[in-house]
């Protein structure tokens, strides 16, 4: 079969692989589409220690060929999940306590843009975050994959006040789409006053932060006394030369780094579990949605990298194994 592997930290390769296979409680997918995640590109530039599969991807959305052991899926399923790599290929292994059946109103292609970010999303607000009813969330990089997820469902599960930033006007207006009510230009406002302004004084709630050193005084300042703040990336840096401890302790803030690729199978089953117990129901009646930003044919993987670095993306990046299957539901 075909599959991505790392040539060198700036190249991949489609090349011929052997078919996995399916060991106990497992199930043999037939990849319709797959997703690229920061994930990815850092397991690319081999900065993640915890990618041990060479062929690239962490979900999948397609069509269970073969299961292995009592489980509650047949061949023909359409079903989604998290993978442990091996996503960009023709098939994948996925452990069948983390699969999640496709809502029947969603076609193949949008369900691969479901279960990392949204995962992620849910995680990180609920999980973590603690987030409450009309409690103010402040979400950086809005129109990201996480960020256009993370909106939808602090909007639609929690009535929340939720306040976004972003590097253009595009991006914003898309998230205000989606229901977000405060807009920040993060290249032309200071987020932390627009924050406080927003707040009458008081900050956020919740902050997802994906950016990490050079957001953090701005942070500081935007947070609520008794806030959480859930730290998903370092796209800004991960290393700070002062940090004041006071600071955080004086105004009694929860600051959490979490990350889910590398969790375990349990914890991300578990997590998988409740996610399609709760949020799948709003997605079959379509009134929270899959962002998709552009589809790649997996020939293409190079070009779907360098659009995610560059950051035009609003919303996922998918990958689509064959014409034929670019077209299945």
């Amino acid at each position: 079969m075909k599959g991505v592997i790392v040539k060198t930290t700036d190249d991949l390769e489609l090349t011929n692989i052997p078919e996995p296979e399916a060991k106990q409680d497992e199930l043999l997918i037939k990849v319709s589409h797959a997703a690229v995640n920061r994930t990815d590109i850092v397991t690319r530039k081999g900065q993640a220690g915890y990618a041990a599969n060479p062929v690239l991807g962490v979900e999948v959305a397609g069509t269970v060929v073969e299961t292995n052991g009592n489980q509650p899926f047949s061949e023909g399923d359409r079903v989604m999940g998290l993978v442990n790599g091996g996503g960009y290929a023709e098939y994948a292994v996925m452990p069948a306590s983390r699969a999640m059946m496709i809502p029947e109103s969603l076609p193949l292609s949008e369900a691969a843009a479901i279960p990392e970010v949204f995962l992620t999303a849910y995680q990180t607000l609920y999980w973590i975050g603690k987030l409450q009813k009309q409690e103010t969330v402040l979400i950086h990089a809005g129109a990201s994959g996480v960020g256009t997820a993370a909106i939808q469902l602090a909007k639609q599960l929690s009535d929340a006040n939720v306040i976004v930033t972003a590097g253009s006007e595009r991006k914003l207006n898309f998230c205000q789409e989606l229901g977000a009510d405060v807009l920040i230009n993060y290249k032309r406002q200071s987020f932390d006053e627009e924050v406080l302004k927003a707040t009458d004084g008081k900050g956020a709630d919740v902050i997802l932060d994906f950016i990490g050193a050079d957001y953090w005084d701005m942070n500081l300042n935007s947070i609520k006394s008794e806030g959480r703040w859930v730290l998903i990336g370092v796209l800004g840096g991960s290393e700070l030369e002062k940090v004041d401890l006071g600071l955080i302790m004086s105004k009694y803030i929860q600051l959490t780094g979490t990350l889910l690729t590398p969790r375990s199978d349990a914890y991300k089953a578990e997590l998988s579990h409740e996610f399609a117990k709760t949020v799948l129901p709003y997605m079959n009646k379509g009134t929270i949605r899959p962002i998709i930003d552009s589809v790649f044919p997996i020939e293409k993987v190079n070009e779907a990298h360098h659009h995610m670095e560059d950051n035009k993306n609003i919303g996922k990046i998918l990958l689509y194994m064959t014409d034929e299957n670019y077209q299945e539901r």
